[in-house]
């Protein structure tokens, strides 16, 4: 029997062809090629990374910029107050604060996981809104989340693809990555999180005011920072900084705080500096209590989670 069908379903055959099952599609193909090394990998367009894990790594904290992740093999399960996202070959990852939650990756040697971390500038967004985008959101009602893992459509899968074929260039990645990047960004601004993209650069939603005060402490976050000093870079006041923070990164602000220190300090290890002077740069004045807190976050000592993190896949 033969099948007839449209000429708007028959150009997508051979993307679903590709995600039918994992290792199989052409951008996992590109991805095998351009990411020879283990781990996060940067390339010459500076708001794009690569992923590779021939290993699988059990949950642990890791700490993302607003990104849209896309996986082609593999997956990714994340966690956060509470509730848990898959992001894999059939579902893409949208982040739009910055963030520190629980991730695990699965990969292995035969299979690893393969993928591509597009970080999202706020500015690129507000050009984007300054167009008057009228394309539909379907996430502009009830709560927002500030990170979720919503279905791969066949534009993002598209884009991402001719964003790896461009890689293998310098100079067509030069010339066509940058738009490429702003199309992908366009993509998730009207898909399921397109809301939550939209609020990072709309200040005077309460998403935005949060948002504000994210940025602070990520600029900040080794100066004494209080909850009163946060509430006001928010607009807002104490009480109601408080509930909104904690609903949209599942912390209070000082605990936000706290981790997002602690982050910083395990990237400046990694880097070689000593835990001591690690924890004075991120504004540890006690380094013991420094390893405690850091013991407590990531289940091992500086210097355990230090050697781990060498070889581990995390972004930090």
């Amino acid at each position: 029997m033969t099948i007839f069908l449209p000429d708007s379903l028959r150009k997508w055959l051979p993307y679903y062809s590709n995600v039918s099952g994992e290792g199989s599609s052409r951008l996992a193909g590109l991805l095998t090629e351009l990411a020879t090394a283990e781990g996060f990998l940067a390339t010459c367009l500076p708001d794009v990374r690569l992923m590779r894990s021939t290993e699988t790594y059990p949950s642990a904290p890791v700490s993302y910029d607003p990104s849209v992740v896309i996986i082609a093999q593999g997956r990714k399960h994340g966690r956060l107050g509470g509730r848990v996202f898959t992001y894999d070959a059939r579902n893409y990852l949208v982040l739009s604060v910055p963030l520190p939650f629980e991730c695990e990756t699965i990969g292995t040697a035969e299979e690893p996981l393969l993928g591509m971390a597009v970080r999202v500038n706020p500015s690129t967004v507000a050009e984007l809104l300054l167009l008057e985008l009228d394309a539909p959101l379907s996430g502009t009602k009830g709560l927002l989340h500030a990170i979720d893992a919503v279905p791969l459509t066949p534009e993002i899968y598209d884009a991402a693809t001719r964003l790896a074929e461009c890689l293998r260039s310098s100079f067509d990645a030069r010339v066509l990555g940058p738009q490429i990047v702003r199309e992908i960004i366009y993509r998730a601004l009207c898909g399921p999180q397109g809301a939550a993209l939209r609020a990072l650069a709309t200040p005077q939603s309460s998403f935005g005011q949060i948002a504000r005060a994210l940025r602070r402490i990520h600029i900040d976050y080794a100066d004494a920072l209080d909850v009163g000093a946060l509430a006001r870079e928010a607009g807002m006041s104490i009480s109601t900084f408080h509930a909104n923070f904690k609903a949209i990164t599942a912390k209070p602000p000082l605990r936000y705080l706290q981790t997002i220190r602690l982050h910083k300090a395990q990237v400046l290890m990694v880097a070689g500096t000593s835990v001591a002077e690690a924890a004075r740069r991120v504004g540890y004045e006690s380094p013991s209590q420094f390893s405690r807190e850091f013991k407590r976050l990531f289940g091992g000592t500086p210097k355990q989670i230090t050697h781990r993190s060498r070889v581990a896949l995390s972004m930090s």
